[in-house]
């Protein structure tokens, strides 16, 4: 009845936690829901307000450009230069993204044949591992470990792997960690996709969610990185604007052109209106990206400081909304928090088997409710070692 690629293809993660929540929902359970990293805040009033503008323009109310508009796109550039003093031109470096996820989703489908090797983060976000199938391409997991400060060691890759590979997803600041990763490690792999003939794909979506005076880097800053790679980018969490499906890749004018091909050929771009209250944001006051780093970093705190009263080994992330902490066993615990405290985590098996012996907390409730689950918690009798 159906192909059988989906045989291959394990249930999206987020989509099983929702059933579950919803399951608890109906059986009356006051769920405290720090799961998935879909934030809490609102999306910034002058933005709302350019959408409305925009949507009420018939002038919007047409198929856009497949590549994005170009008033998108350069607003995309300017934000790039002003931010992290990379250089792009908006005509040829700047493609529209239907969110980070459909550039993720989509990116193999240009570069990979049938039987190649890609490489993705483990633990990492599912759809490296998905879009990969896809292409009909075979993924190699890359170990993110605790003693290598979560990134990964390209000298362990087995050497027929890297002859075969085509392409490289990376991600920093990382989901599901939370690590940064210095520049060096940027310049690194770069050095290694020029040495490997391999692309390299930057998942940047959290830059902005930093904290302590943090800044992240852009790989595209790294010297020789538009030669070998492109970037993601995305307005979800820096703008508060998950369910407006807006962002951006850029980079290697060559790499954007040939993933360009394969969305002309798929989707009929982003409606021109959310373009244009994206154009806000980017050019707009930044201070509610500085306020809602604000908010977050108490949350953050919050959680922390209330994990180990309890005794648990966490990660203090420098960016953004997750914290990683080590626990016995990852299906185990999160069963145990949604059925006896009623508080949703995600198990770091579901970003790959390295990510076993952790869960991820999402800072996306208000500390109110984190105090609250450290109390419940607490309850529970779920303490670490």
């Amino acid at each position: 009845m159906y192909a059988k690629r989906l045989d291959n293809l394990p249930p999206y993660l987020f989509a099983r936690i929702d059933a579950i929540k919803a399951q608890k929902r109906a059986e009356g359970v006051d769920l405290i829901d720090l799961g998935v990293g879909d934030p809490d805040l609102p999306t910034p009033a002058h933005i709302v307000d350019a959408l409305c503008e925009a949507a009420r323009d018939p002038a919007n109310h047409h198929y856009p450009d497949y590549l994005g508009m170009l008033e998108y796109r350069e607003a995309v550039a300017k934000w790039y230069d002003t931010r992290f003093g990379v250089k792009l031109d908006p005509k040829t470096e700047v493609l529209a993204l239907i969110g980070s996820k459909e550039g993720i989703a989509n990116i193999p489908e240009a570069f990979v044949n049938p039987g190649e090797y890609v490489l993705a983060a483990d633990p990492g976000y599912p759809v490296y591992k998905t879009s990969t199938l896809f292409a009909e391409g075979k993924c190699h997991l890359m170990p993110l470990l605790e003693e290598n400060n979560f990134l990964p060691d390209y000298d362990a890759i087995p050497k027929e792997v890297v002859r075969d590979a085509k392409l490289m997803f990376i991600g920093y600041p990382n989901n599901p960690t939370g690590t940064v990763a210095p520049m060096k490690f940027f310049d690194e792999t770069v050095e290694f996709a020029k040495n490997n003939d391999i692309i390299v794909v930057h998942d940047n979506a959290y830059s902005e969610i930093s904290y302590d005076g943090y800044v992240a880097p852009s790989f595209l800053q790294a010297s020789g990185a538009m030669d070998v790679g492109i970037e993601c980018h995305s307005l979800s969490k820096t703008y508060n604007m998950t369910g407006w499906r807006i962002g951006m890749a850029c980079g290697n004018k060559d790499l954007i052109s040939a993933f360009g091909r394969v969305k002309t050929n798929i989707d009929s771009g982003v409606f021109d209106a959310v373009q244009k209250a994206a154009i806000t944001a980017l050019t707009g006051p930044q201070d509610c990206v500085k306020n809602a780093c604000a908010i977050y970093q108490e949350r953050r705190d919050a959680l922390v400081s209330g994990l180990r009263s309890l005794g648990f080994n966490v990660f203090v992330p420098k960016a953004t909304f997750y914290v990683w902490m080590k626990v016995d066993d990852s299906a185990a615990f999160t069963e145990k928090m949604i059925n006896e405290a009623g508080i949703v985590v995600t198990p770091g098996n579901g970003f790959g088997p390295n990510g076993e012996g952790y869960v991820r907390f999402a800072i996306t409730r208000t500390v109110d409710r984190i105090n609250e689950a450290i109390e419940r918690m607490k309850e529970c009798g779920l303490r670490g070692n």
